[in-house]
């Protein structure tokens, strides 16, 4: 059987009601504590990346305000005018060289439109300036400007459109330079060129009349043995003529036959007679080898160099080589090789100009050569004629292969060579449809070349 249970009464349940309540007071004062702890927690982590985002953004506007002051100062040190307007013509910004045109400061200018500052009849080239366009676009123009300063001079304007993040058209940015100032820069450009062309023209000169300096030297040397040799004969027939005019007067003033026999034998007429042929043969021989170099003299007349004919290769390269050597006064081992038969179309005084440069340089080359020896060659190679000079000299650098060439470039001492020989040899080859090169022989040496087109 159960027992009766009775509820405890007021004395008994104050107590145990105590006990609940402060261990429900002590765990909710835990709780909070720990909540305030966390949020401080949480407040001094915010502050620091506040801290630090503020130490951030200080560098970067310290960054960015250095950046604006370099541009600024590359704004306003540029010489030439520079506006910068939005899409509606306003102006946003312009520089120094801008406020010096108008003789007004910046502040009087940003904000208004472009075409207030612009000259009235040039309003509407303005147009064109500030249309939209793409990045690649640039416009130029000329436009005069109006302001406190009073009327500008001619500017030539670019136009360079300007684009956001998004590649929306915003405006353009417009420089200028006076016109008279380009003008001037273009004029002085000129006479700079001018002046450039004609001291060129003025060693070309020179390096042409030394070439025929040297071209002269060869004839005088090549007219000096017939000269010789028809003075001689004169000279003989001087004598014989003297002994004749004795031996007629005799003749026609004396009528005894045995004097004459003596006169005829003493005056030795019968051998003059005989030594006529001889002489008059040879006078007449030096006398066509003279023709024949004047001739040779006229055809390569610097008179000339325009007009093209046919050449006779064999000719050409035994008169320019024989001139050539005989002008260096030097002993070598000459070897000329043509095949015969060899015809060009161009300009004979040119090419011999080439063939004397190249034989003169090559015999310059051996100056230190113990056997000197050159080989002169011209052979057909298909539709083509191949010219071929050889040396067995110290051969040609390689660093200056490159550059062999090119005018002024020259490795003999000074005063013996302009350094145009080559360069002017190297064009006329150019102007023939060829192109003159420069090697190596194995054995040593240097050999250059080029090739013509056959007649």
């Amino acid at each position: 059987m159960a027992k009766a249970t009775h509820p405890p009464d007021a004395g008994e349940t104050e107590p145990l009601l105590k006990l609940i309540a402060g261990r429900g007071a002590i765990e909710l004062d835990h709780e909070r504590e720990g909540a305030w702890i966390e949020v401080i927690r949480k407040m001094d982590e915010v502050y620091s990346d506040l801290l630090r985002y503020e130490v951030d953004l200080e560098h970067k506007n310290a960054e960015l305000e250095e950046a604006q002051a370099f541009v600024t100062n590359v704004i306003e040190s540029v010489s030439d005018i520079l506006i910068v307007c939005d899409a509606r013509g306003l102006v946003q910004q312009v520089n120094s060289a801008f406020q010096h045109t108008l003789g007004c400061s910046a502040a009087d200018i940003v904000g208004k439109n472009i075409a207030d500052v612009i000259d009235a009849p040039d309003k509407a080239k303005l147009v064109p300036l500030l249309k939209p366009r793409s990045a690649s676009d640039v416009v130029d123009g000329e436009l005069r400007f109006s302001g406190a300063g009073g009327r500008s001079d001619l500017f030539a304007i670019n136009g360079s459109p300007r684009h956001d993040h998004r590649g929306r058209f915003i405006g353009v940015v417009l420089t200028g330079r006076p016109i008279g100032e380009l003008r001037r820069a273009y004029e002085e450009l000129h006479k700079a060129h001018h002046e450039l062309q004609r001291a060129q023209r003025q060693l070309v000169e020179q390096e042409k009349m030394a070439s025929l300096g040297r071209l002269v030297a060869g004839v005088a040397h090549e007219l000096n043995n017939p000269i010789s040799f028809v003075y001689g004969n004169v000279h003989t027939l001087m004598r014989h003529r003297t002994a004749i005019v004795t031996y007629l007067d005799a003749v026609h003033g004396k009528s005894g036959e045995g004097d004459l026999s003596a006169q005829r034998r003493s005056l030795r007429i019968d051998e003059i007679l005989e030594d006529f042929g001889p002489l008059i043969e040879g006078t007449m021989e030096g006398a066509i080898r003279i023709s024949e170099i004047v001739k040779n003299l006229r055809r390569l007349s610097f008179s000339k160099l325009g007009e093209v004919e046919r050449v006779d290769i064999e000719r050409l390269i035994n008169t320019a080589v024989l001139w050539a050597v005989r002008t260096k006064q030097v002993r070598i081992d000459l070897q000329i090789e043509i095949e015969p038969g060899l015809w060009i179309s161009g300009n004979e005084g040119q090419l011999h100009q080439v063939i004397v440069n190249l034989v003169e340089n090559a015999i310059d080359a051996m100056r230190g050569t113990e056997s000197p020896r050159l080989v002169v060659s011209a052979a057909r190679q298909g539709d083509e004629i191949l010219f071929r000079i050889s040396d067995n000299g110290p051969g040609i650098d390689q660093d200056h292969i490159s550059h062999i060439f090119e005018p002024f470039f020259t490795t003999k001492r000074v005063g013996e060579g302009t350094g145009l020989g080559l360069w002017i040899s190297y064009g006329i080859v150019r102007e023939h449809g060829g192109e003159l090169l420069a090697g190596h022989e194995p054995g040593g040496g240097a050999t250059f070349s080029f090739a013509l087109p056959a007649a």
